[in-house]
């Protein structure tokens, strides 16, 4: 089982940038894929960026491509989200997850252990 700590979350306005790092703990990390999920108020927990254990393949949906960019330190233990031209529809609360298999990264249900959660809010 591996623990993660979300931090880097914050009010920017629209078009600014935010970065979110997840520090893990508890296992070797470099074995577990990891991934970002964020849940807006009223809405169901969605799927944000993945990357594999050894950081070969990256993963996002439609709506976040281009603009943020998931990436990982291994020596470091430590998962990172890079934001830019934020929206206010990337208003929500960021969630970094664990996994060990790699299938099915896109799913909530694939991932393991989760942390708390990181709010980022973006004015318009």
């Amino acid at each position: 089982q591996v623990q993660l700590v979300e931090s880097g979350g914050g009010s920017v306005q629209a078009g600014g940038s935010l970065r979110l790092s997840c520090k893990a703990s508890g296992s070797t990390f470099s074995i577990f894929h990891m991934g970002w999920f964020r849940q807006a108020d009223g809405k169901e927990r969605a799927f944000v960026a993945a990357i594999t254990g050894n950081a070969a393949a990256r993963y996002y949906p439609d709506s976040v491509r281009g603009r943020f960019t998931i990436s990982r330190d291994n020596a470091k233990n430590t998962l990172f989200l890079q934001m830019n031209s934020l929206k206010p529809e990337d208003t929500a609360v960021y969630y970094c997850a664990s996994s060990r298999q790699i299938s099915r990264l896109g799913e909530a249900a694939a991932y393991e252990s989760w942390g708390q959660g990181t709010q980022v809010t973006v004015t318009s």
